[in-house]
């Protein structure tokens, strides 16, 4: 891990302790397709996922951030995209309802540890994939439809949260879920004027409004970038780490303040997942 030299007209950016779930992925394999990431003819490697993953966990071990593990299922390959699992604010976690059977016993799986690890759990009456499709900026939540979560489930989050819920759509299957197609860059809930970074053709014309007026500051990733799933990240408010091969989307971050951390997980991009897709945020 490489801490970089920001430009020098560039904000001061301040890291914040983070807790967050993770699973390993010891019984990863592409066995289905539920997204165009996924190719069942083409083989996997598990070993090698299990080795980028441990790589990615011990980035956020060495940032200081409180990892905490949820036990695997054999017959669950997807497990291992946590992000999924629901969304966690104000020691509140609302499950998930997934679309695809392959992946709906997930939900009660993540439900059952939120449970036994002292969150106050609410069964989700809607479709809906967690942080997939729920991200946090600032004190609202930019909630994601099109494709996966349906929007009746932004009613309901909003309802159980308190929170302002801005709906975007998203259009291009490639980028199925909200977090494939915005990184949030500034987390701390209340920052002031916080930021993000997106890949504009990912939405449609009326969400590109609203996000060009709710941040007019934003860093726009290109299309190779996103292919990677650059955009697929997770920030502390200083470190960012991110997909190796996302490199402008580095260059980007680095100018703005940020210290981007490139990892490889080439492996677990066959199954449609990158960095924050492993990765599910626990807000007490």
């Amino acid at each position: 891990m490489t801490l970089t030299e920001p430009s020098l007209s560039a904000p001061v950016r301040v890291a914040s302790k983070r807790t967050i779930l993770m699973c390993r992925p010891d019984f990863f394999t592409v066995v289905y397709r539920i997204n165009p990431w996924m190719d069942p003819a083409l083989p996997t490697d598990t070993s090698l996922a299990v080795r980028q993953w441990e790589a990615l966990y011990t980035i956020y071990v060495d940032l200081g951030f409180d990892v905490r593990l949820i036990d695997p299922i054999d017959g669950l390959p997807d497990m291992v995209y946590a992000a999924n699992g629901g969304f966690v604010l104000d020691g509140i976690a609302y499950g998930a309802s997934f679309t695809y059977p392959q992946r709906q016993p997930e939900g009660p799986a993540y439900m059952d540890w939120f449970g036994a690890n002292g969150f106050e759990v609410r069964t989700p009456e809607n479709i809906n994939e967690g942080e997939g499709d729920f991200l946090l900026v600032g004190d609202a939540i930019l909630a994601g439809t099109g494709f996966r979560s349906a929007s009746n489930s932004h009613e309901e989050i909003g309802r159980i949260f308190g929170r302002e819920v801005v709906t975007l759509t998203l259009t291009n299957p490639n980028f199925y879920h909200l977090d494939t197609a915005i990184a949030v860059l500034d987390p701390q809930p209340g920052s002031e004027n916080p930021n993000i970074a997106y890949l504009p053709n990912a939405f449609d014309g009326a969400s590109l409004e609203i996000l060009r007026e709710r941040f007019p500051d934003a860093v726009i990733v290109n299309d190779e970038d996103a292919a990677v799933l650059g955009l697929n990240s997770f920030s502390d408010g200083l470190n960012v780490v991110i997909a190796s091969r996302a490199a402008d989307f580095e260059r980007q971050l680095r100018e703005r303040g940020y210290n981007p951390i490139g990892v490889d997980l080439s492996e677990l991009l066959l199954g449609g997942g990158g960095v924050k897709c492993c990765t599910l945020e626990l807000r007490s």
